[in-house]
């Protein structure tokens, strides 16, 4: 049973626990890239048969399995991956930065450039579930920038197919190329290369402990988007709301995986318990009711504030993955927000608009990295570059103030580098 606390009245480290995993893969890990790194595709290979029990005979997913997972998707759900790849690309597209040029003063310009990288590789989960929604969130902001080559890797099931409906989505998404690999594997294979997939320059993406730790390991050698935790969601609701709503809203996490966290937040006891009731209610009628159950009793949790102005306190001081403000006018809070990865406003928006159709990224800061970084967007598709240009009248002007200054910070050779093109010629 979720647990029910009184703000003030137990500890913080009671209040703002959250689940976080517990297994140190990093070693299994290390053995794992360095292999592929080695040994390119036939480590691959050995990987797929000996994780996913496919024995394969090319990496690569072919025109041809992609032509045919768009058959086989039935045509109601093709339009719906059709009009939720609309509404992220209308998001997404207001993301778009432009190169700006500065010449104001005589003989200088100086100036900043948006590059999108080269090449950007996005890891999709597979296993027990498919997350076509993963497909249009990671690669319709890789396109939008201007990405040139955007690649996913998945994993394949036993018989060496990777699900069509993540194909589809990637046909949608307009992704350049599909590879049959996962795991720690699939994260070396881009960031260092096979014979088969090629080195990136960008790796997105969720996935377990193993993906986790991978994109951990080869952070330097290639950039990645962030290290995911357990999935989180907190509700901030007054008692006009549904118990039977909010529950609902927290199990939408809690059947992520055993680890994930569900929070409320509410200005009510009585309101509290019953939620706690409704999920009691709920979770035997879930599929994944085994994994909701273990979430809730070891990661969830009914915080008791004196009113909904601390709700907001807490709320910032977890700094959520998912937040939802179940309150009448929720635009009057919005302001008082600062650390969530999305926000999800009023009674009748629930955080799976988010994962799957309104637009906004669904690839989130978790463990709290919200009060520091942002949702995955066109900005983890581009670089920035800068450039200067002066005359030698313009340089004349300036050049022995930053040979002073050079000076200041005893390095002489900056300062003669300014002077030497100003000096007369004797």
């Amino acid at each position: 049973m979720i647990k029910i606390l009184k703000y003030g009245q137990v500890s913080n480290s009671e209040i703002f626990a959250r689940g976080t995993a517990a297994t140190d893969v990093s070693d299994i890990v290390s053995e794992i890239i360095a292999d592929v790194k080695a040994n390119g595709d036939s480590a691959l290979f050995r990987y797929c048969e000996r994780f996913d029990k496919a024995k394969l005979s090319t990496l690569e997913v072919s025109e041809a399995e992609k032509q045919e997972a768009m058959e086989k998707v039935e045509p109601r759900f093709v339009e719906i991956l059709k009009t939720a790849a609309e509404n992220i690309r209308n998001f997404h597209e207001k993301q778009v930065r432009n190169s700006f040029i500065i010449n104001d003063k005589p003989g200088i310009v100086v100036g900043q450039k948006i590059i999108p990288v080269d090449k950007a590789g996005l890891y999709v989960p597979g296993g027990t579930a498919a997350y076509p929604s993963t497909v249009l969130m990671d690669s319709i902001p890789a396109k939008i920038a201007g990405v040139k080559e955007v690649c996913i890797v998945t994993p394949p099931s036993a018989d060496g197919k990777v699900n069509p409906v993540i194909l589809a989505a990637a046909v949608i998404a307009g992704v350049d190329r599909v590879f049959k690999v996962g795991g720690a594997q699939a994260i070396a294979a881009l960031a260092f290369g096979t014979e088969t997939i090629p080195k990136v320059d960008k790796i997105v993406g969720p996935g377990n402990a193993f993906v986790a730790e991978a994109k951990k390991q080869v952070y330097g050698t290639v950039s990645i988007d962030m290290i995911a935790g357990p999935s989180e969601i907190l509700v901030v609701a007054d008692d006009t709301c549904s118990p039977s709503h909010i529950a609902a809203d927290l199990l939408s996490q809690a059947e992520h995986d055993k680890m994930a966290s569900a929070v409320l937040v509410t200005d009510s006891a009585d309101f509290a318990l019953k939620v706690s009731n409704e999920l009691e209610k709920q979770i035997p009628l879930l599929p994944r009711s085994e994994i909701a159950r273990i979430s809730i009793d070891n990661n969830g949790k009914i915080i008791v504030a004196d009113d909904l102005k601390v709700a907001i306190e807490i709320a910032n001081e977890i700094a959520p993955e998912h937040l939802e403000l179940c309150v009448d006018n929720p635009f009057d809070y919005l302001d008082s927000i600062r650390h969530a990865g999305s926000i999800f406003m009023g009674k009748y928006c629930p955080e799976a608009l988010g994962d799957y159709f309104a637009g906004p990224n669904h690839t989130l800061p978790t463990s709290g990295t919200a009060k520091f970084s942002s949702p995955l967007s066109v900005d983890d598709f581009i670089k920035k570059t800068q450039y200067t240009y002066y005359t030698k009248e313009a340089l004349s002007k300036v050049a022995e103030d930053v040979a002073f200054f050079a000076e200041k910070e005893g390095l002489s050779a900056h300062a003669k580098s300014a002077t030497i093109r100003t000096e007369r010629k004797q």
